[in-house]
């Protein structure tokens, strides 16, 4: 995505002025002319990047999933204190009143 997204604004460049470019994009002048050139010089492989956003991808993923059990835990392990609470409350009651 992100690569086709800096071809689109290079080719902008061949109707359009850099400065009209990089205003529309607001970037620098000297950014867009570093693409340029890195895609003028090897169009294939300028903006491959290293691979590593999928791996960062596969790791939020894994927070996300992990997030997602420790609610579901924390909710069940407050729903069972709630019980237990009710439960001694109970058992209490009972106990006072065979003291009676």
């Amino acid at each position: 995505m992100f690569q086709k997204n800096l071809i689109s604004i290079l080719k902008e460049l061949e109707t359009k002025r850099p400065v009209e470019v990089c205003r529309a994009h607001n970037l620098a002048p000297s950014t867009v002319s570093d693409w340029r050139k890195a895609y003028e010089n090897n169009p294939g492989e300028a903006f491959k990047g290293k691979g590593n956003i999928y791996k960062e991808e596969a790791k939020l993923a894994e927070k996300d999933r992990l997030i997602g059990q420790l609610y579901a835990e924390n909710a069940f392990l407050k729903k069972v204190y709630e019980k237990l609470k009710q439960l001694q409350l109970q058992e209490k009651r009972k106990e006072r009143s065979l003291l009676k």
